[in-house]
C-alpha cells in the first residue's frame, strides 16, 4: 500500500470528487526540494572541469547552468505524495492536520499501472552527495566532447531538462525516514500532457495545481476509484464520527467503502489549547 495522510477537506477532493491535486514541489515542507540535487549536479560538473583545467568550457557552463537555476519556477514539478508507513505518528503530524486528518491507502501496483505517459510513481531517494550520479558523467562528456558551445545550446538543454525531471524524486536525506513515493508530473516538459492548472485561493495566498481526474484514470483500466483504495484510516486525535463517515461514503457511491474504514492505533498526543 501507499498512505497518503491529509485532512478532510482534501479527503473529500479525492473521495467525493475524485480529483487528487498534484502541488508544486517547491512549497512542499523540504526547503531544499529540487535545489539540492540540481546545485549537486552542476558542482560535481564542475569541479571535473576545474580539475582538467578546462577554463572557457567551464566558464561558458557556469553561465550556463546559472541561468537555469534562476528560472527555477519555470521547471517547477507537481506532486502527490505517499508513505509506505502505515499509521504513522510523523506523517499524522506533518501532513494528517495534526492527527485530526485522514488517511487513504492506495494499492500500489494499481497506482503503477493506472499512471502513465506524464505522469509517474516515483520513489523519492535521499542523497547529498551528487558526484557518483549519473548525470554527472553524461554531462561532464557531452561537454568535454564538444566543439562548439553557444550561451544556451540545445544539445545541453535536453540533458539539463532530464535533470529538472529527475530532481522531483530527490530529498535532503534527514527526510529519509519517511520512505515516500511521489506520483509527479514535470509540465514543463510533457507536451502531452493535457490536464489545465487550477488555482486554490485562500486568504493568505493563491497556489497552483494540477488534478488529476480518477475516475477517468481507473476508468481506462476498467475499475472503479474503490477499487484503488484499500483502506481509510481515521486519524488518531480526530473527532470524527465512524457512522456519519459510513454514510457520507454511501452517498458518495462508495459503498464498499464503508467496511474499509479503521481507526488509528497510533498514541498520538491530542492538541492542548
Amino acid at each position: 500500500m501507499l498512505y497518503h495522510y491529509t485532512d478532510f477537506s482534501a479527503f473529500d477532493g479525492i473521495i467525493r470528487c475524485a480529483e487528487l491535486r498534484l502541488n508544486n514541489i517547491l512549497n512542499m515542507n523540504d526547503a531544499s526540494e529540487m535545489r539540492l540535487f540540481m546545485n549537486g549536479i552542476c558542482k560535481a560538473v564542475m569541479e571535473r572541469l576545474r580539475q582538467d583545467g578546462e577554463k572557457e568550457k567551464y566558464r561558458m557552463t557556469e553561465n550556463f547552468f546559472k541561468k537555469e537555476m534562476e528560472e527555477e519556477f519555470h521547471y517547477s514539478a507537481y506532486a502527490a505524495c505517499f508513505s509506505k508507513y502505515r499509521d504513522d505518528a510523523a506523517q499524522w503530524e506533518r501532513y494528517g492536520h495534526g492527527g485530526q486528518g485522514v488517511c487513504i491507502a492506495f494499492h500500489e501496483e494499481l497506482m503503477q499501472k493506472m499512471v502513465g505517459g506524464a505522469v509517474f510513481l516515483q520513489e523519492v531517494s535521499y542523497q547529498k552527495d551528487m558526484r557518483d550520479h549519473p548525470l554527472v558523467e553524461a554531462f561532464y562528456r557531452l561537454i568535454k566532447s564538444s566543439e562548439e558551445f553557444s550561451d544556451n545550446p540545445p544539445w545541453l538543454q535536453e540533458l539539463m531538462n532530464d535533470a529538472w525531471v529527475q530532481s522531483a524524486a530527490f530529498k535532503h536525506p534527514s527526510f529519509a525516514s519517511e520512505r515516500e513515493y511521489r506520483l509527479v508530473v514535470s509540465p514543463f516538459i510533457w507536451n502531452e500532457f493535457a490536464v489545465e492548472p487550477k488555482y486554490h485561493v485562500s486568504m493568505e495566498r493563491i497556489k497552483k495545481y494540477y488534478p488529476l481526474d480518477l475516475n477517468r484514470m481507473c476508468g481506462r483500466l476498467n475499475m472503479h476509484l474503490s477499487d484503488l483504495v484499500g483502506e481509510i484510516i481515521i486519524g488518531p486525535t480526530s473527532t470524527q464520527s465512524l457512522p456519519l463517515l459510513q454514510d457520507y461514503l454511501v452517498d458518495c457511491g462508495l459503498h464498499v467503502l464503508k467496511d474499509k474504514i479503521t481507526l488509528s492505533d497510533c498514541p498520538l498526543r491530542k492538541p492542548t489549547n
